[in-house]
């Protein structure tokens, strides 16, 4: 009976905080909501004729991204910033291509939306230009139904970008959020890769933008770890590179125990759902132990690659005299941002894929052994 009424308690617990934070996290976004009603209401009343003469501006704290619409209608632009400053965006609009391609000379906007079919400078010159202005901004076609193939064409201008007219609230809502996630994803994928010398245990915690490498230990140019021990064994793993490349791993395969390998062999295969990696051993030796636990929980490797997800101990026959092939300390750091950009270069930003052929193109172009 005690244990049935510690439960209950318990259950009432959970059930009340889970109340409390879902009624907190409604009043907050009421708040958000109601603060930005109330911009919207007194921004477009303000002056910025001195920009340009149809402009209105809606700015909301922190927002989300930073956004220019041009469209010869003045209903289209009403809904536009009806909308998407209530999504938490700010939001200039203006009636004309010139008064665009001037704001986007003077302000960093995120986004433009550009109406295709406008008196004096139509959408495709707007595109254009917006896209020889500013390379790295996000460009929107706004079109009817009867101008789709137009739109379209927009695209081998740099448009990245169409969206239909009319449309609903959710319709347009649910557009820019996507079209900001791609953004987000873009961007990221194009920051330089930030390369950090850490404690084992705390890859496991590393962002994606961010690689690692682990102070003390060597990397091999085909990116397998080793680390020396006390006694004189060598501790070996995959490095964040591979981690950060690989799909989920199912299967990890080891030599066996009382095996000799040469530096350059093959030390270990992991199956990545329908592919197999070869991994070519950074040191020559003999294998002293493998790792037990991937054997029921394979995807250590990747969860904490320098610290519980090692693969194996080798005893090493020609230490000091190959110790030379592999990287350690600013060198290593030097060699793994070149790496991680041949990398994204090489490879689909969201990294190879198992069951893509280009996941073989991987293996040979970055795992290729090394022999000293």
């Amino acid at each position: 009976m005690t244990a049935l009424i510690v439960i209950l308690m318990f259950v009432a617990f959970v059930a009340v905080d889970y109340a409390v934070r879902e009624s907190t996290r409604r009043m907050r976004e009421k708040k958000e909501r109601q603060a930005r009603e109330a911009v919207l209401n007194t921004s477009v009343r303000l002056d910025f004729t001195h920009e340009a003469k149809s402009l209105k501006r809606v700015e909301v704290p922190n927002p989300k991204a930073r956004i220019l619409a041009v469209d010869d209608e003045a209903v289209i632009l009403d809904s536009f910033r009806r909308i998407l400053v209530l999504e938490g965006f700010s939001v200039d609009t203006v009636e004309t291509g010139q008064e665009a391609l001037g704001l986007v000379q003077r302000n960093d906007y995120d986004f433009l939306f550009t109406d295709l079919k406008m008196p004096s400078m139509d959408g495709v010159e707007v595109v254009k230009a917006v896209k020889h202005l500013r390379p790295d901004m996000d460009v929107v076609v706004i079109t009817g139904y009867g101008s789709i193939e137009t739109a379209v064409e927009t695209l081998q201008q740099g448009a990245c970008e169409y969206v239909q007219k009319p449309f609903t609230v959710d319709e347009l809502s649910e557009f820019a959020r996507k079209l900001l996630i791609k953004r987000e994803a873009r961007l990221e994928v194009q920051r330089k890769p930030v390369v950090r010398v850490v404690s084992p245990y705390m890859a496991e915690a590393t962002p994606p933008h961010e690689y690692c490498v682990p102070g003390g230990a060597f990397i091999s140019p085909n990116h397998v770890w080793a680390r020396i021990e006390p006694n004189g064994q060598v501790r070996i793993g995959i490095d964040d590179f591979i981690r950060k490349a690989l799909g989920p791993i199912s299967k990890v395969e080891p030599l066996e125990a009382g095996q000799t390998v040469k530096q350059g062999d093959t030390l270990v295969t992991l199956t990545a759902g329908k592919a197999t990696l070869h991994l070519h051993a950074p040191l020559g030796g003999k294998v002293v132990k493998d790792n037990p636990d991937l054997k029921d929980e394979p995807g250590l490797i990747k969860d904490s690659p320098y610290d519980r997800g090692w693969i194996c101990l080798l005893h090493p026959s020609d230490l000091a005299g190959e110790l030379s092939s592999l990287r350690i300390g600013k060198p290593l750091v030097a060699w793994y941002q070149e790496e991680v950009e041949r990398f994204r270069k090489s490879v689909p930003a969201e990294g190879p894929q198992p069951e893509s052929p280009d996941f073989a193109a991987f293996e040979k172009q970055f795992l290729e052994p090394t022999k000293g």
